[in-house]
C-alpha cells in the first residue's frame, strides 16, 4: 500500500468533523495514524509517541485559522490568553518531554483516558455553572500549566480542559470558545518543540522524522485538514450536528479503545 494516500485521507476526515462539529482534530488523528504507522512496521515502543508528536503538529498549524475566525467573530480574549500562555508554555514543554520517560503501555493507558474522559464530556456537553472569578496571575499560570501538560502528552488541545475552566469563572460560552481556540497555538508550538527534542537521538525512527514528529503523516494530514475544515464549518448550518456529536463520541472512545488494544498487544 502507497501509505503516503493514508495522510491526506485522515486529514479529511479530522478536518471535516473539526468543522462540524468544533472537536479538536487531534481525538481522531491520533488514533488513525497509529493504525498507519503499525501498518507501515514502525517500531511499535514508538508508534504513540509519535502519532501524539505528529498530532501536535498539525494543531500549530491548524490553530492559526481557528483563530483567525474566532477573530472575526470578535470573540477572542487577549488578557485571560495572555496570563495563560506563560504556564502553556512550560506545561506544553514538560509534558511532551516526559513522553522519553513514560513506558508505552503507560502512555496508550493514559492517552486512552484522556480521550474517554473527552469524549464523555462532549457528549453529554458539560458545562460547569459559574461559581467564582478568575484566579489571580499564580492560579493562571498553574491552570495555564495543567491544561498544557495534559494536551501535549495527547494532542487534543485542550478545549476540553480549558473551555469548562472558563465558564467555571464566570467567562461566558463564546469567549470561552475563543480563548481555548487562541491557547491552543501556545500549547501546540511548545509540545511540537518538546516532541522534536525528545525525539532527538533515539534510535529506530522512521527517515523523514524530527524527533518524534513524522513530517509525512505531518504534511499529508495537515494540507487536507485546512481544506477540509470550512466545507464541515459549512454542512454545520445543515445537519443535525447534536446527533452526529453522539455518534463522533461513540468512535471516539471506539478508536481510543483499538489504540489501547494495538499497542498493549
Amino acid at each position: 500500500m502507497e501509505w503516503w494516500i493514508a495522510y491526506p485521507a485522515i486529514g479529511v476526515v479530522a478536518g471535516f468533523f473539526a468543522g462540524l462539529l468544533g472537536i479538536g482534530g487531534g481525538s481522531i488523528i491520533v488514533p488513525l495514524l497509529v493504525g498507519v504507522y503499525a501498518g507501515q512496521g514502525l517500531p511499535r515502543d514508538q508508534i504513540l509517541h509519535l502519532a501524539v508528536g505528529t498530532g501536535m503538529g498539525t494543531i500549530l498549524i491548524t490553530s492559526v485559522s481557528s483563530v483567525r475566525a474566532h477573530a472575526m467573530r470578535g470573540a477572542l480574549r487577549w488578557d485571560i490568553a495572555k496570563a495563560m500562555t506563560p504556564g502553556i508554555l512550560f506545561g506544553g514543554l514538560i509534558g511532551s518531554s516526559l513522553t522519553r520517560l513514560i513506558p508505552a503501555r503507560a502512555f496508550v493507558v493514559f492517552f486512552a483516558i484522556v480521550i474517554y474522559v473527552a469524549a464523555v464530556q462532549t457528549l453529554i456537553e458539560f458545562k460547569p455553572a459559574a461559581s467564582r472569578g478568575l484566579p489571580g496571575p499564580v492560579g493562571m499560570f498553574a491552570a495555564g500549566f495543567g491544561i498544557s501538560v495534559v494536551a501535549a502528552l495527547t494532542a487534543v488541545g485542550g478545549a476540553f480542559m480549558s473551555i469548562p475552566f472558563m465558564l467555571w469563572c464566570g467567562v461566558p460560552l463564546l469567549p470561552a470558545i475563543g480563548i481555548a481556540a487562541m491557547i491552543g497555538f501556545p500549547i501546540a508550538f511548545a509540545g511540537s518543540i518538546g516532541y522534536v527534542l525528545a525525539g532527538l537521538g533515539q534510535s529506530g525512527l522512521p527517515a523523514w522524522s524530527l524527533g518524534y514528529i513524522y513530517v509525512p503523516g505531518l504534511l499529508g494530514v495537515t494540507v487536507a485538514s485546512v481544506l477540509t475544515a470550512p466545507l464541515g464549518a459549512a454542512a454545520a448550518h445543515r445537519m443535525p450536528t447534536r446527533r452526529l456529536r453522539q455518534v463522533f463520541c461513540v468512535v471516539m472512545m471506539v478508536l481510543a479503545t483499538r489504540v489501547l488494544w494495538k499497542v498493549w498487544h
